[in-house]
């Protein structure tokens, strides 16, 4: 009997991915589970299984190609009667249903009719988009041109992001997904037919410096033109977001870890026995935890729509990796319920799953907090940038051997830079300063973390 793979649920507010690479050939005969595509999301790149187990009977899909969720990638024959399918358990069928458009669709969208100038309410002021026509046209759309709009649009908060930077009105664009759901590449698409033929650029967001007119580089000598990866365009688009809304402070301080050292190096051969490394970031994974819980501001997001700050109950910390494909931050969950060899363990075996594109947009999800640590690479000091909607990331630069007079006398001590960068709307310079103070101490004192 045929079956049809298809393309599952991979992760919230993921609804498609680009096909990297097919990694089964027609008339091949593969087992469940066995990694048919590898694919490329906003957030990961890791390979799709089989939900059958077969020979190959077609592809659907090649390198380049974008498939949404419940798209066929795969027909398999699986030698199977109708009446053996039958007969299976529920549980064995794999492939999920959509998600419920609900969970992603914010609060109606309201455009107001200039002439009527009724009050409009704080909520609303962050709903409404300038439309990509003005940018066009130059000029605004007429009043018999407008319309009052209440209707949810169906889209997730990543599309809607990329619909601000573009300045597209969402109003405008026409969705192809599930239940009308609009798509990044229906927003591409609205605007490449919308500036089609006018030789005019779209404005970059408002507080940002627009692309200016690159010169011809080859006139100078040899070029290579290399295409950016999904994740590169996506932290990209991330990064520019953070840098031009989020008004960033760095508090800069030096952990004595002399200490710490002698206390990692005595304990590390009993974890490397459980498959896992005592390092420095996983150390700061508990540090932190209990930083957060004692510092809330830190474990927080802002909802200027509501005028509200967010709290969190549960500590999630993310830990950016360094990997082929760009930087990747998964996330280690509850990290306050899990103790060091636990935190080393895992935190282990996420890093070589996410340079090994193994990583699922799953375990990068949820983080409430960035650890940031390039000691392994070098430098003195570094300024991370917050990773929105979070408000606040630690940097961690390469611990050196300094000499600090102790007790009328030199002696060389171990010492790390640390740099914190925190969202100054929601966090004060003194409160950055007693935070990160705190994580410093902690880290002098290692014995606490055994309490």
């Amino acid at each position: 009997m045929n079956i049809e793979v298809k393309l599952p649920e991979v992760s919230e507010n993921v609804d498609s991915g680009d096909v990297v690479s097919v990694l089964v050939k027609v008339g091949e005969v593969i087992k469940l589970e066995q990694p048919v595509v590898e694919l490329e999301t906003d957030k990961a790149m890791f390979e799709v299984p089989s939900t059958a187990a077969g020979k190959v009977k077609e592809i659907l899909v090649k390198p380049g190609d974008n498939i949404k969720v419940g798209s066929t990638i795969i027909v398999v024959d699986s030698g199977e009667t109708e009446s053996d399918i039958s007969e299976q358990k529920p549980e064995e069928v794999i492939a999920k249903p959509l998600p419920e458009a609900k969970e992603e669709i914010s609060e109606p969208v309201t455009q107001v009719l200039p002439e009527s100038k009724p009050e409009t309410k704080e909520n609303d002021k962050h709903d409404i988009v300038k439309p990509a026509e003005e940018i066009v046209s130059g000029s605004p759309k007429s009043s018999d041109d407008r319309n009052i709009y209440t209707k949810p649009i169906p889209a997730s908060p990543r599309i809607r992001r990329l619909a601000r930077e573009l300045g597209v009105n969402l109003i405008n664009v026409t969705g192809t997904g599930p239940a009308g759901r609009i798509s990044e590449n229906d927003v591409k698409e609205y605007v490449k037919n919308l500036m089609s033929g006018t030789g005019i650029t779209i404005s970059s967001p408002a507080g940002s410096i627009p692309q200016q007119p690159l010169p011809d580089f080859s006139k100078w000598g040899e070029i290579e033109t290399v295409s950016m990866s999904k994740i590169r365009k996506v932290t990209a688009a991330n990064m520019s977001y953070a840098w031009n809304s989020v008004p960033m402070v760095t508090q800069f301080d030096k952990a004595d870890i002399t200490e710490l050292e002698i206390f990692r190096k005595k304990l590390s051969p009993g974890i490397e026995k459980l498959g896992g490394q005592l390092t420095v970031t996983s150390i700061l994974l508990k540090v932190c935890s209990v930083a957060l819980k004692k510092f809330p501001q830190f474990n927080s997001s802002i909802d200027f729509s509501k005028s509200e700050i967010i709290l969190k109950k549960y500590y999630n910390i993310g830990v950016a990796v360094d990997t082929e494909n760009g930087l990747l931050v998964p996330v280690v969950k509850n990290v306050d319920r899990k103790n060091l060899t636990e935190l080393s363990v895992e935190l282990t075996e996420l890093a070589k799953q996410t340079r090994e594109r193994k990583i699922t947009p799953a375990e990068m999800e949820g983080g409430n907090f960035t650890i940031s640590n390039l000691g392994g690479i070098g430098g003195t000091a570094f300024t991370p940038i917050v990773y929105a909607p979070q408000v606040a990331i630690l940097g961690v630069s390469r611990a050196t051997t300094e000499a600090k007079y102790i007790d009328g006398e030199f002696k060389p001590r171990l010492i790390l830079p640390l740099t914190l960068t925190y969202d100054h709307r929601i966090i004060d310079g003194a409160d950055a300063a007693r935070y990160l103070r705190w994580i410093c101490e902690s880290l002098e004192q290692p014995m606490t973390m055994m309490l």
